[in-house]
């Protein structure tokens, strides 16, 4: 069992910066690649970007490219989401989640989520 939860969102202007945190606990964090979700209103869940067990490859979704970044520190079990240049249409509720096959979680295929931490970007 995985335990997982985000902290960080908040109410920020567009252009602005946040860093999303995802605390894990639980079976071993460091085995297990991560990913960030989003779902905004009305709209399905997306994949934002994943990280590997060991960080050292990364993917993101395509409007996400260059502007969001996933990193891992498994000493401190947590997976974060530093986000700039936020656009008004990244308003969602983030989640954390994980997968042990990291192309099951590239594909949405999660075993483990958080509950969601909200992110709303005002114009």
């Amino acid at each position: 069992q995985v335990q997982l939860v985000e902290s960080g969102g908040g109410l920020v202007q567009a252009g602005g910066s946040l860093r999303l945190s995802c605390a894990a606990s639980g079976r071993t964090f460091s085995n297990y690649p991560m990913g960030w979700f989003r779902q905004a209103p009305g709209k399905e869940r997306q994949i934002v970007a994943t990280i590997t067990w060991s960080g050292g490859t990364t993917y993101y979704a395509d409007s996400m490219k260059g502007r969001f970044t996933i990193s891992r520190d498994n000493a401190k079990n947590t997976v974060y989401l530093q986000m700039s240049s936020l656009k008004p249409e990244d308003t969602a509720v983030y989640y954390c989640a994980t997968h042990p096959d990291l192309m099951n979680l590239r594909r949405g295929v999660v075993r483990y989520w958080g509950q969601g931490t909200q992110v709303t970007v005002s114009s």
